[in-house]
């Protein structure tokens, strides 16, 4: 075994990726404190190849210099929009056909490999570091994804359970409709 170089891995130029079919994911960040977070939540977005990322309430941007740390080029490759208040977009979304879904700890909590081929298209709502989703967006949505902990905390970093979350989601809309683009189960 050897390590590929960077000539060998191929990847498309973020001027590609935009016209590539995505995965029929949109993702809202809402009052996000840490920019390192929003950029690794980009960076990871862009790996998953998700249709978009809404900012709201007091997210933090692309145009702040720190995020880039993290993120790495991919507030380039990413579409993304800026909102104040998440739940006119959640309403928009929904009124478009999207399930929406919060990564949060609720009664009725599912792990992502469990979601159903309806689930799809999917708005995963991620939120605040310390007190997580707002009580008002749980309220709404159709769904909880919860991760399965199995040490003494009770949460984990918001980058890192989205990571996990979302690439399990983009595996059971892989296992259910196939790659982006084969069927017309993309909505972007």
């Amino acid at each position: 075994m050897r390590k590929l170089s960077w000539d060998e891995i191929d990847r498309p130029s973020p001027e590609d990726v935009h016209d590539l079919p995505k995965h029929p994911i949109r993702l809202v960040v809402h009052n996000i404190r840490s920019i390192h977070n929003v950029g690794s939540i980009f960076r990871t977005s862009d790996a998953a190849r998700i249709e978009h990322v809404h900012l709201t309430g007091f997210t933090g941007t692309p145009e702040h210099k720190d995020l880039h740390k993290t993120a790495l080029g991919a507030q380039d490759s990413m579409s993304w929009s800026k909102h104040e208040a998440p739940r006119p977009v959640l309403r928009e979304l929904r009124d478009r056909g999207y399930t929406i879904a919060v990564l949060e700890q609720t009664n009725e909590s599912i792990p992502p490999p469990q979601a159903s081929p309806e689930a799809f298209p999917l708005c995963l709502v991620v939120g605040n570091e310390v007190r997580g989703v707002d009580d008002n967006i749980v309220e709404v949505a159709d769904l909880a994804f919860e991760l399965p902990q199995y040490g003494a905390k009770i949460s984990m970093n918001v980058g890192v359970a989205y990571g996990i979350a979302v690439y399990d989601l983009v595996r059971r809309a892989r296992s259910l409709f196939g790659p982006p683009g084969e069927d017309g189960c993309t909505t972007s």
